[in-house]
């Protein structure tokens, strides 16, 4: 369904995946991945937002150390040194980098003649954390993370999201403590701009499909409430 696209800006120079839904301008939606690249699983989920009226676009995060990184392209038959390489990748990323290569993958996308203009974030895992940062320090329409890693480093820029913000919350993450979790949930609830969604029993990536972590329902609940989120605030004539 979709293509790889170069985008190129000041500094940076990179690929992407890009999925259309048709020929129509439509809003836009930036799509970032997890520790395992722009592999078949972010493809497909950008295929499934393109089939739900997003120009989406998968920028390769991780081209200032390793271009074209696609890990794990088979999540319920992981390979053991797939899975050091990503997590040696994802030790060595550089947040305020890949924040900077997000803001010009936005700007990108509000210029292509198949976006409306108006274009959100969402993001898994490591891409849950950045959509928390583009939240404080873009202009994004709006931004989905779901299951973010470390977000409590980065709570001191709670008060500058002044865009609608959807962070899916796993109660039994194990990257995250619970009072790391706790203090999230606090920090962010006095920001009328941040809706929490929880779910109590759910582990990392329970929206990972196919994966062993997997939990349909929880799963079902979450992407309704971001395709939700989304068309409300990206397709407000919905």
């Amino acid at each position: 369904m979709g293509r790889t696209v170069t985008i190129a800006a000041n500094d940076a120079r990179f690929s992407a995946y890009m999925a259309l839904p048709g020929e129509s301008a439509s809003p836009g939606l930036v799509l970032m991945q997890y520790i395992c690249g722009v592999n078949a699983v972010m493809r497909s989920l950008a295929d499934r937002f393109a089939a739900d009226g997003y120009a989406v676009v998968v920028p390769d995060l991780f081209w200032r150390q390793e271009p074209g990184v696609q890990l794990i392209n088979d999540p319920l038959n992981p390979n053991p040194e797939e899975q050091k390489r990503a997590l040696a990748l994802n030790a060595a990323f550089d947040d305020d980098l890949a924040v900077h290569d997000l803001k010009l993958t936005l700007d990108w996308l509000r210029q292509q003649p198949e976006c409306n203009g108006r274009a959100g974030t969402l993001g898994y895992c490591l891409g849950g954390r950045t959509a928390y940062l583009m939240a404080t320090r873009s202009d994004a329409d709006c931004n989905v993370g779901y299951y973010g890693v470390a977000l409590d480093r980065y709570l001191s820029e709670a008060a500058a999201i002044e865009q609608p913000l959807l962070l899916h919350i796993a109660g039994r993450d194990a990257l995250c403590t619970d009072a790391a979790r706790a203090e999230i949930i606090k920090t962010l609830s006095r920001n009328s701009k941040v809706e929490i969604a929880l779910y109590p029993e759910a582990g990392h990536a329970f929206a990972h499909l196919p994966g062993p972590s997997y939990r349909p329902d929880d799963a079902a609940r979450a992407d309704r409430r971001s395709i939700d989120f989304l068309a409300h605030h990206l397709c407000p004539s919905k």
